[in-house]
């Protein structure tokens, strides 16, 4: 084999080997967000009982809403990924928006320092959430171009690197509880 073939393989292999630690650096910085955003989302989930029994001790609910509230998180715990959590996140913002509205039927409940404080947590999980959606999003947008187009696709493709799903909520769902 002469000099240039032998640099010519060099060559090639330096430049898979960039382009593959490319790619398990996007991989790394996307799963870094789908962690965060599940912190996150489970923090959000451990105030619903919290917010459900201070409900409770104040207020006749109908037995309807509460049961929204407790299936919308337990399919968010339950989601297998970031679509499916993002449906499932996307009915629990609609389940304590409607809690909300109706909490608003009871001035002694709004008055309640703990429902106050669980609101207040809530819209700041609400933010963090909103937070690691546009981080992993971002870092999805960047993973998948890497993924999807030439010369990356090559190395993808040998390698077994798929496209990763984004976090998106379907349109009705956007609405973010008011929590104040």
């Amino acid at each position: 084999m002469t000099f240039v073939g032998v640099a010519a393989l060099l060559a090639i292999g330096t430049i898979v080997a960039v382009l593959y630690n490319g790619l398990v650096s996007a991989r790394q910085r996307v799963r870094e967000g789908w962690s965060t955003i599940e912190v996150q989302l489970q923090r959000r989930a451990s105030l619903i009982p919290n917010l459900v029994e201070v409900v409770k001790g104040y207020a006749t609910f109908e037995r309807e809403t509460m049961t929204q509230i407790v299936q919308a998180r337990r399919a968010l715990d339950e989601a297998p990924g970031p679509a499916a959590a993002a449906r499932a996140d996307a009915g629990l913002t609609q389940a304590l928006h409607h809690l909300f509205v109706l909490a608003e039927a009871y001035p002694e409940l709004k008055a309640s320092d703990r429902f106050a404080g669980l609101q207040l947590d809530l819209a700041d999980t609400e933010n963090k959430v909103a937070f690691a959606r546009n981080y992993y999003n971002g870092a999805v947008e960047a993973y998948n171009i890497k993924v999807e187009t030439i010369p990356g696709l090559l190395v993808a493709r040998a390698f077994g690197f798929a496209a990763a799903e984004f976090f998106a909520a379907d349109a009705p769902a956007r609405v973010v509880p008011t929590v104040g």
